[in-house]
């Protein structure tokens, strides 16, 4: 059974040796990942998971590290049927942002409305963390419908600021710290996104809801 905004799985996972203690598991779609992620957390908190040190999502795999026989799990995994992403049970992260970012304009065109028109789309929607990656700290969320996709710039910025908030193909991200930058920004947070003195020192986690409340 899938649910809403899940696809039915098209094709069985792919699973790979990644040396001799883990696998990575190639699902078809973005969606598939995160809820195999989903499910790979709930089979281990419950005991029914093989020891393993690390589950890593990312855009359409999984990474389980430190697996003492990944060869056993290999062979049931490829044959596991996946329930769809269920809904989170904690409350959403809330960023409070300024929508006044440099690309503002630009997004406004693509997505045929006005620059308030954005602020209030996007704040109005719910997103939630499919994976993180490129710096500490820094979530792909995932929530926004495809019609309001939007590429990266032609150009990278040198240098982003901290805390702004950018959209690129089908992933809103902010960035935890200042760093050289493709995406289009259409605003800016003062949250820290990560901080290696607090426990977690990240923010955002995989799974993690997240919403966005415009401020003047």
């Amino acid at each position: 059974m899938t649910g809403p905004g899940q696809a039915r799985p098209t094709a069985p996972p792919r699973v790979l040796p990644v040396g001799r203690h883990a696998l990575l598991v190639e699902v078809a779609t973005a969606q598939e990942a995160q809820a195999l992620h989903a499910e790979l957390l709930r089979r281990r908190a419950a005991g029914a998971l093989p020891p393993v040190r690390e589950i890593v999502p990312a855009a359409r795999t999984v990474l389980l590290d430190g697996l003492d026989e990944p060869g056993a799990l290999a062979a049931d995994l490829a044959h596991w049927e996946v329930p769809p992403l269920p809904a989170a049970d904690a409350a959403p992260v809330v960023l409070s942002v300024r929508y006044d970012g440099p690309d503002l304009a630009r997004v406004a065109a693509l997505w045929g409305v006005t620059e308030g028109e954005v602020a209030r789309v996007h704040s109005g929607t719910e997103f939630r963390v499919a994976f993180c990656g490129f710096a500490p700290g820094f979530g792909y969320l995932t929530g926004l419908p495809d019609r309001l996709h939007v590429p990266r710039r032609a150009t990278p910025r040198t240098s982003v600021p901290a805390g702004s908030v950018g959209l690129a193909g089908p992933y809103t991200g902010v960035y935890p710290r200042s760093s050289p930058g493709g995406w289009q920004l259409i605003g800016r947070t003062d949250a820290v996104l990560w901080d290696p003195g607090r426990e977690p020192a990240a923010l955002l986690a995989p799974g993690t809801r997240v919403r966005f409340e415009e401020r003047a």
